[in-house]
């Protein structure tokens, strides 16, 4: 089974920053990371969109 692309979306300022690969068999739920925003000039969390 392939691993699958997903985009991350800023939490606060909801801009598509990140992309990144994960096994949707081992996760099948929304990943979450904190990440820095280059917008927002700080970290803030990224969650996965669909």
């Amino acid at each position: 089974m392939a691993r699958e692309l997903v985009i991350l979306e800023c939490t606060e300022c909801k801009r598509r920053n990140y992309t990144t690969k994960k096994e949707k068999r081992n996760t099948p739920e929304r990943l979450e990371k904190m990440k820095y925003c280059k917008f927002e000039h700080k970290h803030t969390l990224h969650k996965e969109t669909r």
